[in-house]
């Protein structure tokens, strides 16, 4: 009986001692626990403020050219606009009909009239403020009094722009002050402010611009000249692929910025417009099948990775090493010289008429194009889609291609 009691108590004695055991692993992982979760945690919250400010920043830019297009030489507003600055007479005009606009617009005449130049023209003679409808079709009141809130900041030194900048933050509307004084239209939307300069200087720049555009373009080119020879080679390395998303991305920045000239000019920028979209027919195309070949590891996506890469400073985006990071590889120096592996989209796309689903299968069966490449007429047939003609066509046409690349490589 006792040494039933004692072998009881002895079992007793080992299941506290592993009891213990356990609430100590677990009072060690907890920490750790706990820290991975902040690490997450903190990771989600840069996340989220790094898309917060890409979103303002995109907000940013299309609230500008959307107010740039609409006071754009050639439309009847900037007509209006045009016949007060050669009068000297100043304006003030806010275009909106919300209910916060309304509430800071007191007194004046209650117009609704349909809109036209001379009719702004007249009116502006006038003190006090123009109101127009949303879409500048309607002038809802003339000479009134715009009463914002005096505790929103102001850079502004005179009383017109004063009030139109509290107006438009207050409101979020666009507000136009015309300088009687310095003969300068000035456009405010919430807190964006922008001077429109003469159409002779914005000319000018876009011009400019356009050389610069061509000579970036020119470089590109060249780059993917290099980047098709060296895939048909079996010789690429990191340092190439990222050199072709740098130099497009640089000009896809001066796309965006002749996209700000060309919404100022207007009518005036028709040409500019022309040459642009000659330029960069397949620039956007062209970097989404480059990062789509050797995009590594993840769920993202080509486009994804383009639109991350467009919100870096011009720093960031010398820095080569980001890029590679950006597309997987890696952000060490020595990893610029690892050799990798295209998949093919950007090469078989160039095929005559090869749809995308066909690519598709090609690249799931073969997995790489130097495995599409030296594939032969029979296993090409093998595939979903590809029959025996289809198969020829592609042997042939990836034969072509690459006697024209190494042509135009040495040229």
């Amino acid at each position: 009986m006792r040494e039933e009691q004692v072998q009881i108590l002895e079992d007793q004695v080992v299941v506290k001692e592993e009891n213990v055991k356990e609430e100590k692993s677990l009072k060690a992982k907890a920490p750790f626990r706990e820290s991975a979760k902040d690490v997450n945690e903190i990771k989600d919250e840069k996340a989220e403020v790094k898309d917060e400010k890409k979103d303002a920043k995109e907000e940013e830019d299309d609230s500008i050219i959307t107010a740039l297009k609409l006071v754009a030489p050639g439309t009847p507003l900037r007509e209006g606009l045009d016949s007060i600055l050669r009068a000297k007479t100043g304006a003030l005009i806010v275009i909106g009909d919300c209910t916060e606009v309304m509430r800071v617009v007191e007194g004046g005449f209650h117009l609704d009239a349909e809109y036209t130049p001379p009719s702004l023209y007249e009116l502006a003679k006038m003190d006090g403020a123009i109101v127009l409808s949303k879409n500048a079709r309607k002038i809802l009141y003339a000479n009134a009094q715009l009463i914002p809130d005096p505790s929103i900041p102001s850079v502004e030194t005179g009383i017109r722009h004063r009030t139109a900048e509290r107006v438009a933050r207050q409101t979020g509307t666009l507000v136009i002050a015309i300088s009687r004084r310095r003969g300068v239209i000035t456009l405010y939307r919430g807190a964006n402010r922008y001077s429109l300069q003469d159409i002779s200087v914005i000319l000018s720049k876009a011009n400019q611009a356009v050389q610069t555009l061509e000579k970036y373009k020119r470089v590109l080119d060249k780059a993917l000249v290099n980047l098709t020879a060296l895939e048909f080679e079996d010789l690429v390395t990191v340092y190439d692929v990222v050199w072709v998303v740098q130099r497009g991305e640089m000009v896809m920045r001066i796309v965006r910025e002749l996209n700000n000239y060309i919404s100022e000019l207007g009518i005036e920028g028709r040409l500019i417009t022309m040459q642009v979209e000659e330029l960069v027919a397949n620039v956007q195309d062209d970097l989404a099948y480059v990062v789509q070949d050797y995009l590594e590891g993840g769920n993202k996506k080509a486009v994804e990775v383009l639109e991350n890469i467009s919100t870096w400073s011009a720093d960031d985006l010398l820095e080569l090493s980001n890029i590679s990071r950006a597309l997987g590889w890696g952000s060490g120096a020595s990893g610029l010289d690892v050799s990798v592996h295209p998949r093919g989209y950007r090469v078989l796309q160039r095929i005559p008429r090869l749809p995308a689903p066909i690519i598709d299968n090609l690249i799931n069966k073969f997995e790489n194009f130097q495995s599409v490449l030296k594939a032969s007429i029979e296993e090409l047939d093998d595939v979903e889609g590809i029959g025996d003609v289809r198969a020829r066509a592609i042997r042939n046409g990836l034969r072509r291609l690459q006697d024209q690349v190494m042509l135009e490589r040495y040229m």
